[in-house]
């Protein structure tokens, strides 16, 4: 799953539902001049393409791979016919689908409230408990298109968290170099979608997904 991949359009019908691995996945929403703005990600604790389950074929969001790494797929009718089956994998896409409520719903909240050093903060956390280290690949342009500013704004918010010595950038990468400091940074957000994330999803399980990266094969 490279860099800038998408997996899905807005309005295009689904194929498939996709499982990240090591690969980390924005839902973001385009308006019609061109702007954009992330309202969710996924990583190896949760799936993309709940609208097949859910009673759509579509979705309004577009999925792009913001973290290149790796994934299962799995075709549409397949994962329909197991979640009518009323099993573990209905009851466990249920709960994430309720955790990824939250989650969108927090992030209008936080756009809306907060300062952008401390949404950026968000991003960054939340990008980082779905890496298995401190470092990301990212971009200044990328960052501005997730958060939905300007770039001018998220180059001065990066430099001051780099005057405060909470990360270091260079071009294309981004070193966390002290996380407690950016967690007592960020707003309320941050932690409200991560304790509902927890209640919801068993940490066994994230952690299992995760474990199987190394074997997860790209989807073609």
């Amino acid at each position: 799953m490279p860099l800038g991949w998408v997996l899905y359009e807005a309005g295009r019908a689904m194929a498939h539902v996709y499982f990240p691995t090591s690969s980390i996945v924005s839902l973001l929403y385009e308006t019609e001049d061109g702007g954009s703005a992330e309202i969710a990600v996924a990583g190896f604790e949760g799936l993309v393409g709940i609208s097949l389950f859910m009673g759509g074929e579509s979705t309004p969001s577009r999925a792009l791979v913001q973290s290149a790494g790796e994934g299962y797929r799995i075709g549409a009718g397949a994962v329909k016919a197991e979640f009518a089956r009323g099993g573990p994998l209905q009851s466990l896409a249920l709960r994430y689908t309720q955790s990824l409520i939250t989650h969108m719903a927090q992030t209008v909240v936080c756009n809306r409230h907060h300062a952008l050093d401390q949404r950026l903060c968000r991003w960054l956390l939340a990008s980082l408990d779905r890496l298995p280290d401190n470092d990301m690949k990212t971009t200044q342009q990328l960052m501005a298109d997730m958060l939905g500013v300007r770039r001018v704004g998220v180059t001065a918010a990066v430099g001051n968290l780099e005057a405060a010595g909470l990360i270091a950038y260079s071009r294309g990468h981004v070193t966390v170099l002290d996380r407690p400091a950016l967690e007592r940074r960020v707003c309320e957000c941050y932690r409200v979608v991560k304790r509902e994330f927890d209640r919801l999803l068993p940490p066994l399980s994230r952690r299992v997904a995760a474990d199987a990266a190394p074997t997860a094969q790209a989807p073609r």
